[in-house]
């Protein structure tokens, strides 16, 4: 679900590696998913699958610090995890409170608005506050009692410290089976364990940077807009269309492409196809939680070489948590999937060109 492109908030879509299976990125992929299907298989144990969307978000920490060296991974991670955690809190205290708009909105956009400065700060793969985003407003959305409030938490917490010892392990993995690895081994390291060349580094400067602020209130604007228009339709999932928006805004200093918001439509629509095709027959929790773990490792193996690919199997990977935390109908689950991915997508779209027609305008001068 996150990309490591060449180049700070470069376009995933547009990023590819080496050609051929050395530019995948299958040592993230397995990973990711591992960070996700043990906290889940857990909860599967224990009976509480209701308490899926915590445990998934606080995996999500296991998708930053990717291909970079261990010194600088430590940084990455803990940042995004801490972060992480602050919004699934913020998230909870919102549900606590019976989920008052005059409260979600500023909290959404001081959301929007630090993750972004968080992201161009430390270099951040996401570039964009999309996971910071989602875990605000998807835990928000959850009906929470105070009594409830250690419990979510505590999910959260393990989830999060588990992927981020997962992260970390991969230090250990790589100098026992490198220092092993034969002729042909090393080629299969080769694909499995890519070149950890990526150095992020602190920019104290991106504060002041103002291609750094025009994305912030890209952002801003984007999320109120579409936040706005899912509400007054009374789309069920109103958080789809400003997390859509959100992927598809690029970072700071990015080139303002298009393209991604495509990739986001075109992706979203097949990969809705497939998650039908896959649950329609209302299949065990075990065999959702398989969708889940499976369509996590091919995400992010397929995210760095291109968005659209990835998108056909972060879809039924977000559907799926949603149809183990909240079953609702599978066809109202897909309709608002697809419109307000569409919805998002389409004010990413005017926004970008809007602050290209800004960037022109300067460029001419007086």
């Amino acid at each position: 679900m996150a990309a490591a492109p060449a180049s700070p908030g470069a376009d995933p879509a547009r990023a590819a590696g080496p050609a051929g299976p050395a530019g995948l990125s299958v040592e993230v992929g397995v990973r990711a998913g591992l960070a996700v299907a043990v906290p889940l298989l857990v909860l599967l144990a224990v009976g509480r699958l209701d308490l899926t969307a915590y445990a998934t978000f606080g995996a999500f920490t296991a998708l930053y610090g990717r291909n970079e060296p261990y010194r600088t991974r430590i940084r990455s991670v803990s940042i995004a995890g801490v972060a992480l955690l602050a919004t699934i809190a913020l998230g909870i205290l919102v549900a606590v409170l019976g989920e008052p708009i005059g409260l979600l909105v500023p909290l959404l956009v001081l959301v929007v608005t630090g993750g972004i400065l968080l992201a161009a700060t430390f270099q951040l793969i996401p570039a964009q506050p999309l996971f910071f985003v989602f875990a605000l407003l998807v835990c928000a959305a959850v009906p929470t009692t105070v009594g409830e409030v250690p419990l979510r938490l505590g999910i959260a917490l393990g989830a999060a410290a588990f992927s981020w010892l997962l992260t970390m392990s991969g230090w250990v993995v790589r100098r026992s089976a490198l220092a092993r690895g034969s002729a042909a081994e090393g080629r299969l390291g080769s694909v499995f364990f890519k070149n950890l060349a990526r150095r992020p580094r602190t920019d104290a400067a991106a504060i002041r940077d103002p291609r750094v602020w025009l994305t912030v209130g890209q952002s801003v604007i984007g999320v109120l807009i579409v936040g706005g228009v899912a509400m007054l339709f009374g789309l069920g999932h109103a958080y789809w269309a400003v997390v859509s928006l959100v992927a598809v805004i690029p970072p700071p200093r990015a080139a303002h492409s298009i393209s991604r918001s495509l990739h986001r439509i075109i992706g979203t629509i097949v990969g809705v196809g497939l998650t039908v095709l896959v649950l329609f027959w209302s299949p065990p929790p075990i065999v959702v939680i398989g969708v889940i773990v499976v369509c996590q490792v091919f995400a992010e193996i397929l995210v760095g070489r291109h968005y659209g690919s990835a998108l056909v199997f972060i879809t039924p990977m977000a559907l799926s948590v949603s149809y183990l935390a909240t079953p609702v109908p599978l066809s109202e689950l897909a309709i608002d999937r697809v419109l307000e991915t569409v919805l998002g997508a389409a004010v990413g779209i005017m926004l970008m060109l809007a602050a290209r027609g800004l960037e022109r305008a300067k460029a001419l001068g007086p």
